[in-house]
């Protein structure tokens, strides 16, 4: 506050905190509003009892954003500006996620403050946060959509269009969340198109659904049953991982995708090639698991799908799936063949074959031998269940 006589001075500690009014006229003039308040403005001076003036224009708002994740640890604190006990124990936050205009204002200033608070002993606390994705903009036709521009989208129309799950899932599936995202009104009707396949796809086998076991009895799966379920278990682990460790969404989508695409393979080929108990268990498993990874992307549509499968929790309140190791073990593995650093040929050899067996069948394959003709292998390199590196020199 300023005194005329004592000029510019700090509220005493006995009479914080300082209660903002209620009865602020916002009139957009600019400046602000709390000066228009003069129950407020006007106070005494702690220091000489006179007259004095609120300041009302005391901070930028990048002051208090540069610090306000420290007070959400503690909000109902009152002993001081932080609980340091509070603060060492949630901070620093795991997962930063901003525009590139973040990474040379927000999060620079909170660094700054942090380290400050912390020389200042009111916390312990060296860096705010671990880790940092900058995601990308929204551009139409060749520029940022902005309100500016006049070339923003309005979702709403879209959500009355299509449904809200649709836009979520294209605006997900269309970039990866660093890259600039192409808005392109066709990618939304297609993601329209493939959530009304997901709907169909259920709809048309949910009395076999709803009558089939749960769980399929993994030991006496056919050939064709195997090959299935190493197909769920395999999208299960794909999505989880772009998920968990690389924030990629759109490939997520696309294994989704590829599931869906599977499930309709399946249907004609599992009707002449297991019976019906298999195939029932087989398809619920696949299903469900569908439908709990398309959970984050499309909830409405997944929890409306787990309902008329007879599920009485919703989708947000079940355990993410776990891949079966059993389901993701091969009996047979590809190994790529190369000469001297380039793709000659490929083989399919058992799980868990010997160096020795797979440099044999290296030097055997014939497209290989037409590579070592008028050469001399040097050695021969194994990466097990992956590559075989022949290195050669030309024979004198």
């Amino acid at each position: 506050m300023y005194c005329d006589r004592c000029s510019m001075i700090p509220e005493k500690d006995e009479r914080l905190p300082v209660i903002l009014p209620r009865d602020v006229q916002l009139r957009g003039k600019g400046g602000s509003p709390l000066a228009d308040v003069a129950p407020f403005v006007n106070t005494t001076c702690p220091r000489c009892g006179a007259k004095a003036r609120r300041e009302t224009d005391t901070m930028d708002t990048f002051v208090e954003s540069s610090w306000y994740f420290l007070r959400y640890c503690c909000p109902t604190y009152t002993r001081g500006m932080l609980d340091a006990e509070a603060v060492a124990y949630w901070m620093p936050v795991d997962q930063y996620i901003g525009g590139i205009e973040h990474a040379v204002l927000h999060l620079l200033y909170s660094r700054f403050y942090t380290k400050v608070l912390r020389d200042l002993g009111l916390t312990k606390l060296d860096e705010p946060f671990v880790n940092l994705l900058t995601q990308g903009m929204v551009v139409k036709d060749g520029a940022k959509m902005s309100k500016s521009k006049g070339n923003v989208v309005d979702p709403d129309d879209l959500i009355r269009a299509f449904g809200a799950d649709t836009v979520r899932l294209f605006s997900l599936f269309a970039a990866p969340p660093e890259k600039d995202l192409d808005w392109n009104d066709r990618g939304v009707e297609g993601a329209s198109r493939f959530l009304n396949r997901v709907w169909r796809l259920v709809a048309a086998h949910l009395e076999e659904l709803n009558g089939a076991s749960r769980q399929p009895r993994t030991d006496t799966l056919s050939e064709e049953g195997r090959r299935f379920r190493r197909t769920v278990h395999e999208t299960i682990k794909r999505v989880t991982d772009d998920i968990e460790d690389k924030f990629h969404f759109n490939t997520a989508i696309s294994a989704i995708m590829e599931l869906v695409n599977a499930l309709y393979a399946f249907e004609p080929v599992s009707q002449d090639t297991m019976s019906r108990e298999e195939r029932g268990a087989l398809l619920r498993e696949a299903v469900e698991a569908l439908i709990l990874l398309l959970g984050p992307f499309a909830p409405h549509l997944a929890e409306e799908l787990w309902a008329r499968l007879g599920h009485k929790d919703r989708v947000c309140r079940q355990r993410w799936p776990e891949p079966d190791p059993r389901a993701l073990a091969r009996e047979e593995v590809l190994i790529v063949v190369q000469v001297d650093g380039k793709v000659r040929s490929r083989l399919t050899v058992e799980a868990g074959a010997g160096e020795e067996r797979i440099r044999d069948r290296a030097l055997a394959d014939q497209r290989v031998r037409d590579w070592l003709q008028a050469r001399q292998v040097d050695r021969v390199v194994v990466v097990p269940g992956r590559l075989v590196n022949i290195v050669t020199t030309r024979a004198k």
